[in-house]
């Protein structure tokens, strides 16, 4: 689906919603939570508001803030694997589902959201059965 639809469609404020929603269910999720600094909630939410902003809607304040977004090499200090991933995405679909009506631009998101979160898995899949 064409970026400028979904961003047209969502729009700043519904990316807002989105992170926020997605936040409100990571703070208390005994698996993704921890990696999260519990001092710094409001700054990962925007971090990842900014990101969509800029993913979607080519706002540049994700590029002025951070640079380049380098997300595996971001995330590299965090145990990612099958599990974490997985449970990021439940998250985030259930955020999903609250903050974006169309079901067509909820699914196109998803679908970029799942690319990303399996992109990011820094574990190998047989980790689990090695602890």
């Amino acid at each position: 689906m064409d970026e400028e639809l979904i961003y047209a469609t969502v729009g700043e404020d519904g990316f807002t919603q989105l992170t926020r929603e997605f936040y409100k269910k990571v703070k208390v999720d005994d698996l993704i939570g921890p990696m999260y600094p519990d001092q710094d909630w409001s700054g990962s939410e925007e971090r990842l508001r900014d990101f969509l902003l800029f993913r979607f809607g080519a706002d540049q304040r994700y590029l002025v803030k951070r640079g380049h977004p380098r997300l595996r090499g971001r995330h590299m200090p965090f145990k990612i694997g099958i599990a974490e991933r997985d449970r990021w995405l439940k998250l985030m679909g259930e955020a999903a589902d609250d903050a974006i009506a169309d079901s067509g631009i909820r699914s196109a998101i998803m679908e970029f959201f799942t690319q990303v979160a399996d992109f990011m898995r820094n574990q190998p899949e047989d980790s689990a059965s090695n602890e």
